[in-house]
């Protein structure tokens, strides 16, 4: 039987995120509210992130409710990185996550947009 990867977590933002390395993945459970009044605790989770030259999952599974604001801070946050050469995903978006996305025409761009597969 292998070992299990380790998984190191780190001290969240606030209860709605949480942060994990596992193996040479970081990953980030993004909170169920990206409304307008939640895009500064967002943003706060996300930036120490943007230099990491580590690969980022962003599980999007329980997000509940989205405003413009935050999927352009997701947008905005996905296309930085790639900028700098790191690698950033959305996995498991919610159906509300995915159709705010389509809505706003940042599915592809983000990776939720399950018609075209494409990766962000």
């Amino acid at each position: 039987m292998s070992p299990s990867p380790q998984v190191r977590t780190f001290a969240a933002v606030n209860q709605h995120v949480s942060l994990a390395v596992v193996a040479a993945m970081t990953q980030l459970t993004l909170q169920s509210d990206l409304g307008i009044e939640s895009v500064a605790e967002l943003q706060a989770a996300l930036q120490p992130l943007l230099e990491d030259d580590s690969p980022l999952s962003l599980t999007g599974e329980h997000v509940q409710r989205v405003h413009a604001a935050g999927l352009q801070l997701l947008h905005a946050f996905v296309r930085d990185r790639a900028a700098r050469g790191h690698h950033t995903t959305i996995t498991l978006p919610s159906p509300t996550l995915a159709a705010a996305a389509r809505q706003l025409g940042l599915a592809v761009s983000l990776g939720v947009d399950t018609h075209t597969g494409e990766p962000a």
